[in-house]
């Protein structure tokens, strides 16, 4: 038996570095030290609760440091952790709870009257972390007290490697939100991948925590990583381009993870300030980067933006730009260490059959960093998992030097007049229009063609383009089958927990 725990990436750090401090938060400073006595603190509360190895504790708190408290102390414990997004109403909570089998959630005080509902609907037991009301009736146990009642233990509970240590659940594009199985092992090599191996960083380095810790980007690249490298993380609990430009001049941050709309946040902001961080490293996940946000990123600040790519399942990072094979505008660079990607015939669903380089198909991961399947969902999982190969359901190519292009979802496929188009190329051409902030392009019902072309927009001032305008423009630079029939303008497009852009409630509002 191999025995690993996630709650190691936490404990060796206050082991190596106990006086470098691990997170800010709101200008307090936490130590290595402090912060793994805290998560002991808190492990021993859980375990007051009742809490035993192989429990499921979901957590529910915003960017602040009790999310890595609880977090670590529920690993510490010997539990699996349920982070649940913090955009659920209460009864997407409760189906999260009763789904998972959460023995117990742990609320924020922010987050505690959606958080109290879905436990009464679901019968979970409750626990919050953080201030209360003095005039609260009825209010729930408090963590903080039920740990200070009880000694801590010595150390964490051991694990196997590929037990369950991570339960997070994807975002429901078709049906109900799955429960992706991630095992300790997935999330300590995935950890170790990012900060050893892709862009090497030190325990100098000081990293934005911008990204919500509930996301598995946030989670893993940007809160499991800094930690298992003794860096220092910076919490910002709500993103604008405005405060994350305040906090990284602040305190000096040298690394920003974030999603292509944090970029061009970033870039708005970036003609208010009179300042701009020098930032070392800037990586973009989670959803595709427009070339033109890029170019203009490093334009403005000095940087160049690496764009990765992973999803839930591959916890999450599976390829990205990295600086051993350089790096090239409009893919996601090559596969991690430990992990290979290849691109196979959509059409075979049951068998892995490959394509030759240059040619569209599925993109298939297998790996360190492959989940080990859905929670309750054999069927899924045997869909998803084929002959140890994980089919993503997106399309890409991968070219003659290994460099791996997303196309698009197969899902968000448009297919008009028997021609297919793949939002993304549209998107990346429009998106270079100066009066365009945002995109997204979906396919909309046509009785003649089937389906239509219509780009959502964000204009950069309100008024400053016409419907016709930018169709003759498009039409100048896209193929005749390619672009936009219809223009919808938005002041914003709608997100999803990841700060994706939720294309499905595009879908529903304009079709």
């Amino acid at each position: 038996m191999t025995t690993l725990s996630l709650a190691t990436v936490l404990a060796e750090s206050a082991r190596r570095f106990p006086d470098k401090v691990a997170v800010i938060d709101a200008g307090a400073r936490i130590t290595y030290r402090e912060l793994w006595a805290q998560t002991l603190a808190y492990a021993g509360g859980l375990r007051e609760l009742g809490i035993q190895p192989g429990d499921t504790i979901a957590v529910m708190i915003p960017n602040v440091a009790d999310f890595p408290r609880v977090y670590y102390a529920a690993l510490a414990a010997g539990a699996r952790v349920v982070p649940v997004s913090l955009l659920l109403n209460a009864e997407e909570v409760a189906y999260v709870l009763t789904d998972s089998g959460a023995d117990l959630l742990v609320t924020h005080s922010a987050m505690l009257q959606v958080g109290a509902a879905a436990a009464q609907a679901s019968g979970t037991k409750l626990v919050n972390v953080g201030p209360l009301p003095a005039e609260l009736p009825n209010p729930p146990a408090r963590l903080e007290e039920i740990a200070a009642s009880v000694p801590p233990p010595r150390t964490y509970v051991t694990r196997e490697a590929e037990d369950v240590a991570v339960i997070l659940y994807t975002s429901g594009t078709t049906g109900k939100p799955k429960g992706a199985l991630l095992t300790h092992l997935n999330l300590v090599m995935n950890a170790m991948v990012n900060v050893f191996d892709v862009h090497p960083l030190t325990g100098d380095d000081v990293v934005m925590g911008c990204l919500p810790l509930f996301h598995t980007f946030g989670q893993t690249v940007g809160m499991n990583a800094t930690f298992r490298l003794g860096g220092t993380l910076v919490l910002l609990p709500r993103f604008s381009g405005d405060a994350a430009i305040e906090l990284m001049l602040q305190e000096n941050v040298t690394i920003f993870h974030g999603v292509p709309t944090m970029y061009i946040g970033l870039l708005e902001a970036a003609t208010r300030a009179e300042t701009l961080p020098k930032l070392k490293l800037c990586v973009s996940g989670g959803a595709s980067l427009p070339v033109a946000v890029l170019e203009r990123f490093a334009e403005a600040f000095g940087s160049h933006i690496w764009e990765g790519y992973g999803l839930s399942e591959t916890s999450p990072t599976a390829t990205t730009n990295q600086p051993s094979f350089g790096a090239r505008p409009g893919t996601v660079g090559h596969p991690v260490w430990g992990v290979e990607v290849e691109i196979a015939r959509p059409e075979y669903p049951e068998r892995i059959e490959f394509v030759p380089d240059g040619e569209l198909g599925e993109i298939v991961i297998r790996g360190h960093n492959v989940f080990a399947g859905y929670l309750n969902r054999p069927e899924a999982t045997a869909e998803a998992l084929v002959e140890g190969w994980f089919r993503t359901g997106d399309l890409g190519i991968r070219d003659a030097e290994g460099f791996i292009s997303i196309v698009d979802r197969t899902k968000d496929l448009i297919i008009r007049g028997g021609f297919n188009v793949y939002p993304r190329e549209v998107e990346e051409v429009l998106a270079r229009h100066p009066a365009i902030q945002q995109v997204a392009v979906i396919g909309v019902p046509d009785g003649t063609h089937g389906e239509e072309i219509c780009a959502v927009v964000v204009l950069e001032a309100a008024g400053s383009l016409t419907e016709p305008d930018l169709i003759e423009w498009a039409r100048e630079r896209l193929g005749k089958h390619k672009y936009p029939r219809q223009v919808r303008f938005a002041e914003t497009l709608p997100m999803g927990p990841s700060m994706k852009v939720l294309k499905r409630e595009l879908r529903k509002q304009y079709s």
